[in-house]
């Protein structure tokens, strides 16, 4: 009864989903790029399996126990992504399930990693729809679903838990979990406005403006261009993105709160957000220096233009480039990929272990450092000035240790499959981070295609993984998860 009860919930997030394959469907329409029917399929396609499965288990709908919003969220991302294909394989009939499953699931992680070459020859609503679930993947389709179905309102708090991507996930902003879903979807809705505009004002056309605020604001690469945003070869676009990376990569409880009381303290008080900036901001300058300093740019100016747009992309996960950084002398590249496992800030679009962790992690080492030292004192673990629980200093120690893990194992995988080393180390890295470009034969200038099947599939399941946090996926494939 509690697979059924799941099943029942997955099936009203099938029809929402569908729902969703109405924004490209109108955008083909509109534009008459010729992609409709494949839309249209897609859609019926999506409805029908999510009436079926309601039809098969409507009865069995009930309050919602923890372990049951884990296995709602761990299917919901297995299974949206299959379903997520369809406009591709109907659209691009050379395209394999395993690179469209790929692509699909880079999508809904908000990975921005790609299969696809010959970006500008798309139909626009194909494009469309790959930065819409990219913004969908942003903030998560199961804080959508609390937020606007009310049978997903009982057990709510259960889901937001799963899904909400922070180590501390019960502090509440208000208090009723979809009356928070909704405020967090509003301060996104509005912010992915205003990037529009943005855009557009820096001379994106306004397919281009929509499309890549979708994905700026998911923090995910994916374009409408091949060469990304050195198509526009523009300071004035490069700006508003990083603007707006920045933003994104801020914890949206942060924002939510901003907007509520009207306020910028919320701001000034949250000790992630100014870490992660002024990590960010320091990487940036120091970049800048040391490419101005091996000679790969002319001069500093020049640089720092590239330093800042492609350290802010791969720092904040989103995985843009306006140059193949990976022709960069080898420590700058290396840098970023250190900085997309953890300067984006807990309960932001971005991925990675979180700039949360990373503060947790340093004070207890220096923490465990005094105890040797004074093995009596009392030096609890504090952010923002508050102490931090022992139970989320052991569950952060456990992430890492599980995180650092997964990437070993991917890596060793990708190697044993015939990657070189400096690609699968890459791949595994950005793949976990949800990041999109990384060095080697993922760098920039290339797509994920030149993996095998095999690679692909690692790849996929490292994105998944990354964007539930680990313990939310691997949760469900423990025997005791399972038992009663």
């Amino acid at each position: 009864m509690r697979l059924l009860a799941v099943l029942h919930l997955l099936s009203l997030v099938l029809v929402l989903f569908a729902a969703c394959m109405l924004v490209p469907l109108g955008f083909s329409l509109a534009l008459a790029d010729g992609a409709h029917w494949a839309h249209v399929k897609a859609l019926a396609a999506t409805a029908a399996a999510g009436v079926a499965l309601w039809a098969a288990s409507h009865r069995a709908g009930r309050e919602l126990q923890v372990r049951d919003g884990f296995l709602l969220v761990a299917l919901v991302w297995t299974v949206l992504p299959g379903f997520a294909t369809l406009p591709l394989l109907m659209q691009l009939p050379g395209l394999s399930f395993t690179d469209a499953y790929f692509e699909a699931a880079s999508g809904l992680t908000a990975s921005g990693a790609t299969v696809l070459s010959g970006l500008d020859r798309l139909p626009a609503s194909v494009n469309v729809w790959r930065g819409f679930m990219i913004w969908l993947g942003g903030m998560g389709v199961i804080v959508l679903a609390v937020a606007i179905m009310p049978l997903l309102g009982v057990g709510g708090s259960q889901l937001f838990k799963a899904e909400t991507p922070t180590p501390m996930k019960d502090t509440k902003l208000t208090p009723r979990i979809a009356e928070t879903a909704k405020g967090l979807w509003l301060v996104y809705f509005g912010l992915t406005v205003a990037c529009a505009l943005a855009y557009h004002w820096a001379g994106m056309t306004w397919l281009d403006s929509l499309m890549h605020a979708f994905t700026t604001l998911g923090l995910g690469g994916f374009s409408t261009h091949d060469e990304s945003y050195a198509y526009w070869n523009s300071p004035r676009i490069e700006a508003v993105a990083i603007v707006f990376m920045l933003i994104a990569a801020i914890n949206f409880a942060t924002h939510f709160l901003v907007w509520r009381r009207r306020s910028l303290h919320p701001y000034r008080v949250d000790p992630e957000a100014k870490l992660f900036l002024g990590v960010t901001v320091a990487s940036v300058l120091g970049v800048a220096a040391y490419l101005a300093w091996t000679d790969a740019y002319p001069d500093y100016g020049v640089a720092l233009r590239y330093a800042a747009f492609n350290v802010v992309s791969i720092a904040t996960t989103t995985g843009y480039a306006n140059t193949d950084f990976n022709q960069w002398p080898i420590f700058a590249p290396l840098w970023m990929l250190f900085l997309c496992s953890f300067a984006s800030c807990s309960g932001s679009t971005g991925s990675g272990m979180k700039m949360i962790r990373a503060q947790i992690l340093f004070k207890q080492i220096f923490r465990e450092l005094l105890r040797i030292i004074h093995p009596r004192v009392y030096n609890p673990v504090k952010l923002g000035g508050r102490p931090v629980e022992n139970n989320v200093v052991f569950a952060v120690l456990a992430y890492v240790f599980v995180y650092v893990s997964c990437i070993i194992v991917f890596t060793l995988l990708l190697t044993l499959s015939g990657a070189d080393v400096v690609t699968a180390f890459s791949a595994a890295v950005v793949s976990m981070n949800n990041t999109g470009p990384g060095l080697g034969q993922v760098g920039p200038a290339s797509t994920y295609a030149t993996l095998n099947d095999f690679q692909t599939w690692i790849c996929a399941f490292a994105m998944l993984l990354g964007r539930l946090e680990l313990f939310t996926l691997l949760v469900v494939l423990t025997p005791a998860f399972w038992r009663k």
